[in-house]
């Protein structure tokens, strides 16, 4: 997959001077504030989504999205990759082979995504609420690998350390730590960013478990189902229907992972003590 040239891209994050408001008392200060940008993904110059981002490792996130949007399977099948700079944001121009093509042609997003929305747009009900792939078993993980895999998140997020408002999305292997980790204003998007990163350099998610920052809603477990990934851990709880689906999936849910507790929502046999 070749990737064009890298171009200038705007910081992921900013500073704004802001007026501080304690009791009765306010003063000037700086905030740094998490930056966001119009993201148009097209394929073979057709516009497919516009969706809002972190100006941040968008090849990562445009490969990401191929692969959970099942737009594609492997990353090479991506013929070429260019970000260009439009006047109202930023295009992720892909080159993908006809056959992969004509596939897209049949179930276009037509509208823009606002941040991290991992459904607007799709032109039909049965394509949002399309059947993801069933797992591998995969590995088995302990208690105690759920609890540091939790733990080493926060440390990690340097983006979130400076905005408190930035998802983010990793890969923990026990005995490895955090071998990936993607932030991004949109949970969503950090999770689309780190499968691309993933698949990038060949790492095969079900050797860990897929950590997010986030609630877990229906639309992480599709694109985690498409990854591989048969654990996913998150810090808030997962709505009915993601529970549904990841147990047809056969994901594991581990969720309200805070300190030294955690829940285990679907397919309990993959964490033991």
């Amino acid at each position: 997959m070749p990737v064009a040239a890298k171009i200038a891209l705007p910081p992921p994050t900013v500073g704004r001077s802001v007026q501080r408001w304690q009791g009765d008392e306010s003063d000037l200060t700086r905030r740094t504030v998490p930056e966001e940008t119009a993201v148009a993904l097209s394929y073979n110059r057709v516009g497919y989504a516009v969706m809002m981002a972190s100006p941040c490792d968008l090849e990562n996130f445009a490969v990401g999205f191929s692969l959970t949007e099942r737009l594609i399977v492997r990353p090479d099948e991506i013929e070429e990759l260019e970000l260009i700079p439009v006047p109202a944001g930023i295009e992720a121009r892909m080159w993908i082979a006809p056959a992969r093509m004509d596939a897209l042609l049949g179930r276009r997003r037509t509208l823009a995504g606002p941040t991290g929305c991992g459904l607007c747009g799709l032109e039909a009900l049965d394509q949002a609420m399309r059947e993801p792939p069933r797992v591998p078993d995969g590995c088995r993980f302990t208690a105690a690998a759920v609890r540091d895999a939790m733990e080493s998140l926060g440390p990690a997020q340097l983006l979130n350390q400076t905005t408190r408002a930035m998802h983010a999305a990793a890969l923990y292997v026990p005995g490895e730590g955090l071998v990936a980790l993607q932030e991004d204003v949109g949970r969503h998007n950090a999770l689309d960013k780190l499968a691309g990163a993933l698949a990038r350099t060949g790492v095969d998610p079900a050797r860990g478990m897929v950590i997010m920052t986030s609630r877990v809603s229906v639309e992480l477990i599709q694109k985690a189902a498409v990854m591989g990934a048969a654990v996913l851990c998150a810090v808030s709880v997962p709505t009915a229907l993601a529970i549904r689906v990841a147990d047809a999936a056969g994901i594991t849910i581990a969720a309200i992972a805070r300190g030294d507790r955690f829940e285990v929502f679907t397919h309990p046999h993959r964490i033991i003590s």
